[in-house]
């Protein structure tokens, strides 16, 4: 695993990330629409207070973690958000996940961010339990997760 680096992503690395994307939903069955992704990264990676993506990299991109921030009124600090969490799967279950989650809660950290939320599907117990053991845990109150698109 030493052949692995992990690092923050490159505008470079843009369509490569959109390839780990595009693989990243398939696995759930959802379309990506590879210009709007190609967009988002490129977006992301040129406005470092938005948040950061690192990457895991063997010569060849084989994972990814995209951190976002946001002002929160419960902390009255910043908040991270783990926007996506991908590694391809001939690459699982090595712990390239967790180094890449290791290296966005520093950099969380780093930011000055106060708390750290993700999204995972209950039917995913492989990522609750990576994410348990980093201290990501549900709420412990009635609290639902909504969400609005907008056009």
């Amino acid at each position: 695993m030493s052949d692995i680096r992990i690092r923050l992503a490159s505008a470079a690395d843009a369509p490569a990330l959109v390839d780990l994307m595009e693989a990243f939903y398939a696995e759930s069955h959802y379309p990506l629409d590879r210009d709007w992704a190609l967009q988002a990264f490129r977006t992301l990676i040129s406005q470092p207070a938005l948040g950061a993506v690192w990457v895991a990299d063997n010569g060849a991109l084989i994972g990814h973690a995209v951190l976002t921030v946001r002002y929160a009124m419960e902390f009255g600090a910043l908040s991270a958000i783990i926007d996506d969490l991908f590694v391809s799967a001939p690459h699982r279950q090595r712990g390239i996940a967790r180094r890449l989650l290791e290296a966005l809660l520093e950099d969380s950290r780093s930011r000055g961010c106060k708390s750290v939320h993700v999204e995972v599907g209950a039917s995913n117990p492989a990522a609750r339990q990576l994410y348990a053991s980093l201290g990501l845990l549900p709420y412990d109150d009635d609290r639902l997760t909504l969400h609005r698109e907008f056009d």
